[in-house]
This record gives C-alpha cells, structure tokens and sequence, in this order.
C-alpha cells in the first residue's frame, strides 16, 4: 500500500508539472503582449468589475481550507466531515463558476467578447473612457483596440482555469460516492488526498490570475 501511494503521489506531481507547463505558457505569452501593448491592457484590465474578482478570490480560498479539513477528516476516518466538507467545497466551485458567468454576461453586453462572427467587438466605453483621461481621439481608438488582445487572454485564461474548475467539481462529485461507500479512513485515503492537490492546484493558478488580469496598473503610472 505505501509503494501504491508513493506511486500515486508521484504520478498526480508529473501530471501537475505538464499543468505548470501549459499554463506557464499562457502566461509568458500574456506578459509578452502586456509589453508590447501596455496600454491596452491597462485599459482592459481597468473595465473589469474587480469586485467580483475579489469575492472569487476569497470564494476559491475558502474552499481550498473545506478541502484540506475534508482531507484531515479522511485521514481520521470521520465519514460524516469528509462528506461535509466535500459538499462545502463543491458549493464553493459552484459560487466561483456562477460569478463568473456573471462576469462573462458583463462583457457580453459592453461588447467586450472578441473574435466571435455574431457579435462585433466594440469597446465605446473604453474609448469614451480614454478620451476623459486626455487621449487623442486618433490615440484613443487605437488603445480601445488594443483591448481586444487583451480580452483575448482574458477569456482563454478564465475559460481554461474554469475548466480545470469543472473538472475540479466532477473529481469531487467522484470522491463523494466513494466517501458514502465508506472507502476511505485511516489506512486508505490517498484519492481524497491527491484530489485535495488538484483542488488545491487549481486555486493557486488563480491567485496568479487575478492580478495579471484585473489589479495591473489599477492606479494609472506604474507597470
């Protein structure tokens, strides 16, 4: 059983590592780009509510401590907190997906979703918002353009992260028919264990996320 478990173990790292290495990749490719157009994305990490990231923030935080208790709970072998705590943090994926479905219908409505046939980018807000900061009309439009790179990122990073999200929620949907089944106590908890890693895994890359995306130069005049 020890050899399984250093197997086990050893096997969720290496795929954790190829995770780190494609979501490295976005992320190199983001801060490419952030340089390159800096304005841009200023402008569009600025029309992001960051409220709701915040709340998503405390949301994914919350349910990495529901997860480690509903670790403990299995290495003590207590049935009824390891269901608990499973259930308080597939709740708490649940509220992070519904917020950001929100988020999501808020771009829709500015015109903020690029690259779709059925409905046109067109970031007006922005470019209304540049011109009061004392931007050029000809300079003004350029940087709400530049925006749509942005948002680029911004829906292929989130949209990936909810993914590993949902993903995330089917693991513990999993783990829960097994925990009614009464598989895991003391002597055996090694699934709850490297699910609780992927959960855990999950909320670190959004803690990287939320500031690349929404608190970048909040107060105009610094990177």
């Amino acid at each position: 059983m020890a050899q399984q478990k250093e197997a086990s173990t050893f096997g969720m790292w290496v795929f954790l590592v190829t995770e780190i290495m494609m979501f490295g990749g976005v992320f190199v490719a983001y801060m490419i780009y952030r340089l390159k157009y800096y304005e841009g994305f200023v402008a569009g990490s600025t029309s992001i509510d960051v409220t709701w990231g915040f709340i998503n923030t405390l949301v994914l935080i919350c349910s990495s401590l529901t997860m480690a208790l509903a670790v403990s709970a299995a290495q003590r072998g207590v049935v009824r907190l390891q269901k608990i705590f499973i259930i308080f943090t597939m709740a708490l994926g649940l509220v992070f997906l519904v917020i950001k479905g929100i988020e999501y219908h808020q771009k829709w409505v500015e015109h903020h979703v690029p690259g779709g046939t059925w409905q046109t980018f067109d970031p007006q807000d922005i470019h209304q918002d540049l011109i009061k900061e004392g931007k050029t009309p000809q300079a003004a439009t350029e940087i709400a353009h530049q925006t749509e790179i942005f948002f680029c990122f911004y829906f292929a990073m989130t949209g990936l992260h909810a993914l590993h999200m949902i993903i995330g929620l089917i693991l513990m949907t999993w783990l829960l028919l097994r925990v009614s089944r009464r598989e895991f106590g003391p002597d055996y908890y090694t699934p709850v264990e490297l699910g609780g890693l992927y959960w855990h895994f999950v909320d670190i890359v959004w803690i990287y996320l939320f500031p690349l995306l929404y608190l970048i130069n909040r107060t105009h005049g610094k990177i």
